[in-house]
């Protein structure tokens, strides 16, 4: 829908629900510019923008720093495009110069042959956190030129946005990754535009800025922090809706699917710096699950979860899985439960009485076939805090071939009881 691509085209993860699910909920819930929304697990800021366009005061909480980068750059439309575009177009103006004297003009096809030397490259604790292959040699060196005259000519008013439409570019038209949604390695370019590709995304900013300026006034404020812990940067009692998706249980790395612009970018510098990101993350895949983890110890009495549990380690048991990641489904199942536990409960204590909460979440059956009903039991945890469970509504179906069932992804919708 042409409504839908302003602001939210900027840059999108792969995994987002669409702009018009937003805007339903928020004419359901009877939202005003008098209201405030907040979205725990924000991505890169869907109901953000969405609450933005509407007039409605918007706060966003994400753990991924490249997620919450986005987000908020998304949300800032106090911006001059024109000027923007024309600061952009000096950059790659002097990028194309550098490039051509250098022997390696833009457009022009530079075969792995007659590349010449000395090309720049990443040091060797960030290329171990990329996956091979990700992105070409000398696309990279293209790149890291480009990045490092956006830095000498930083001006304030432009620099996140310069920095998203790279971003942006990296991921569509520079590297060799391709999105499935797992994030894997397609055809391997030897080459790409690099400075034509980022200049268009700056563009299409641009674009769409004079269309949001009239918005730009409406509050929307964005924190890189753990949505188990909402009460270090949330007011109490100060939010009137909540709209979001958190993780499901399941097997995808969140972190791999931003890996190659977050290095790039420097929002992640090394293993250490990514250990200390995924200890903040909802526990919903077996490579963020660490051994001093306790999450699943708020969900131990539930016996429902306790048979899901027990059913993948019969079935992991049944089928002679024995690598470390097939033996802790069982525990990240509980662990991921134990956060969302964990997470509403502190959601009580930052909303107003009366206030809803929609939940989009999906069934998985990623561990082994054994089917996890999430909403279901989302409902059901969120009811033993004291939320009243007001509908759960089908979003869309899937169909999984190696289960022969059907999935749904629904949103969960709760209130929080009057006083």
């Amino acid at each position: 829908m042409p409504e839908d691509r302003a602001a939210h085209d900027w840059y999108r993860f792969v995994l987002s629900f669409p702009p018009h699910l937003v805007r339903t909920y928020i004419e359901r819930f009877g939202l005003t510019e008098h209201h405030t929304v907040l979205d725990p697990f924000c991505g890169t800021g869907t109901t953000l923008v969405e609450c933005k366009k509407l007039g409605i005061n918007s706060i966003g909480i994400e753990a991924l720093p490249m997620a919450q980068f986005a987000s908020r750059v998304k949300v800032d439309w106090a911006v001059e495009s024109q000027a923007l575009l024309d600061h952009a177009s000096r950059i790659a103006a002097e990028v194309d110069e550098m490039l051509e004297r250098q022997g390696l003009i833009e457009a022009a096809s530079v075969t792995p042959a007659n590349t010449p030397g000395h090309l720049k490259t990443l040091p060797p604790h960030k290329v171990d956190l990329l996956l091979k292959d990700s992105i070409s040699p000398l696309p990279l060196h293209k790149v890291l030129e480009l990045l490092a005259s956006i830095e000498m000519h930083k001006d304030d008013r432009f620099y996140e946005h310069e920095r998203l439409a790279l971003a942006k570019a990296l991921v569509t038209s520079i590297s060799n990754l391709r999105f499935g949604p797992e994030v894997g390695i397609g055809a391997i370019k030897s080459d790409a535009d690099v400075v034509r590709a980022w200049l268009e995304e700056v563009g299409a900013v641009a674009a769409d800025l004079p269309e949001l300026q009239c918005r730009a006034h409406v509050r929307s404020t964005v924190h890189l922090g753990d949505s188990r812990e909402l009460d270090q940067v949330i007011e109490p009692n100060s939010i009137d809706a909540v709209f979001t998706s958190p993780p499901y249980p399941n097997e995808k790395d969140y972190t791999r699917t931003t890996r190659l612009e977050s290095v790039i970018l420097g929002l992640v510098e090394d293993k250490e710096s990514l250990r200390r990101i995924k200890q903040t993350l909802l526990r919903s895949n077996t490579r963020n699950v660490y051994k001093h983890d306790d999450d699943d110890k708020w969900v131990s009495e539930d016996g429902e979860l306790r048979d899901i549990a027990d059913a993948i380690e019969a079935r992991r048991t049944e089928l002679g899985k024995t690598s470390g990641f097939e033996r802790l489904y069982a525990r990240v199942t509980l662990l991921y439960f134990g956060g969302m536990y964990r997470h509403l409960a502190q959601l009580r204590t930052v909303l107003k009485p009366g206030a809803r909460v929609a939940l989009v979440v999906g069934d998985q059956a990623s561990y082994l076939q054994i089917m996890i009903r999430t909403g279901q039991l989302l409902a059901k945890l969120a009811q033993s805090l004291g939320y009243e469970l007001e509908s759960i509504d089908l979003f869309r179906r899937r169909w999984a071939t190696a289960t022969k069932q059907e999935l749904r992804e629904e949103v969960v919708v709760l209130r929080w009881p009057r006083k």
